[in-house]
């Protein structure tokens, strides 16, 4: 695994803008590896624009913003051909889409159909405009901030959009000492400004190749489905987990196992990972609400009733 010393590098220069946030900034960087995208639901002012464009820092990335409104249109975020009358012919101008790392900041303030383009792109890799199909390069990765449903003036995510974040996460406000320190960084320059790249983007393609190519013993597979599974039986459920939550799983196993410097997963992995990677898959009955269910109890739950697999060295 060549670039996996890096990685704590990588975290390292991140938490200079990001104080008291490892585990988020790990969090988002299992997304990056395992080549998924984020979901982040929280208040305005906790720092998630600066997580995203510290991330693309460091990385070497091109980063892009799309702020979405109300008014926002499709094309305002794939891009619009454009007629050039000097050469009469059409001229494709991209739209901010077409960035390595792209924030979608309060994406639930926009139109549904102005969502289907940014969720369409996520999960085909490619935008269509006006009957052209113009493909994304790589790395390709979306951070999508999202206001809390009961702010006023928000359109939420249908359950099989949001079925398209690998994980969802949300950022919290910092503790005291940590916003003190933050208020110490900050006193005169931004630490933003400071962050120097620490790979190149085509190293960071590499190392999600690498990440695909760790070792999933069947006995981590079938644990898995067995999570899995428990979500779609439960009395509090009316929607399950898809098989595609199942594949996120794993994958974001995979990218946590190979930021943990190992080259195969172990359950522990999974266990870490479940919440993050399942809550936001899972539709509940009214009742649970009533009876004070949560998604992330309820996985809490699943994973105590189900045994663990007996961890052993689990090398391909």
């Amino acid at each position: 695994m060549e670039y996996q010393k890096q990685v704590a590098k990588i975290i390292r220069n991140i938490e200079k803008v990001m104080i008291g946030k490892e585990r988020e900034v790990t969090l988002s960087l299992v997304a990056l590896l395992a080549d998924g995208h984020v979901l982040l639901e929280d208040v305005p002012g906790v720092g998630k624009t600066m997580m995203v464009r510290a991330l693309s820092k460091s990385l070497d990335c091109d980063f892009k913003r799309i702020q979405f409104t109300p008014d926002l249109l499709p094309s305002d975020v794939t891009g619009v051909s454009i007629y050039n009358p000097k050469e009469m012919v059409f001229e494709f101008r991209r739209g901010p889409i077409f960035g390595d790392i792209v924030l979608a900041d309060e994406i639930n303030r926009t139109s549904p159909k102005t969502q289907s383009a940014l969720l369409e792109a996520m999960e085909e890799m490619n935008v269509t405009v006006d009957g052209m199909t113009k493909s994304l390069n790589k790395p390709f990765f979306v951070m999508a901030t999202q206001n809390p449903v009961d702010y006023e003036g928000t359109y939420p995510l249908p359950e099989a959009q949001l079925d398209r974040f690998l994980m969802k996460l949300k950022m919290g406000y910092p503790n005291e000492v940590d916003e003190l320190e933050m208020l110490n960084r900050t006193d005169r320059k931004h630490p933003i400004d400071e962050i120097k790249p620490v790979i190149h983007k085509d190293q960071l393609i590499e190392m999600q190749q690498e990440v695909d190519s760790l070792y999933v013993d069947d006995t981590v597979k079938r644990y898995i489905v067995q999570l899995i599974a428990a979500t779609r039986k439960s009395e509090y459920v009316q929607l399950g987990v898809s098989p595609r939550g199942s594949i996120a799983l794993m994958k974001a196993a995979k990218a946590y196992a190979y930021i943990m410097d190992r080259d195969y997963v172990i359950p522990d992995d999974v266990m870490e990972l479940a919440s993050y990677v399942l809550s936001h898959r899972i539709i509940l009955r009214p009742e649970a609400r009533y009876e004070g269910v949560t998604q992330e109890k309820l996985i809490s739950q699943i994973l105590n009733e189900i045994d663990v697999p007996v961890r052993k060295e689990m090398h391909g």
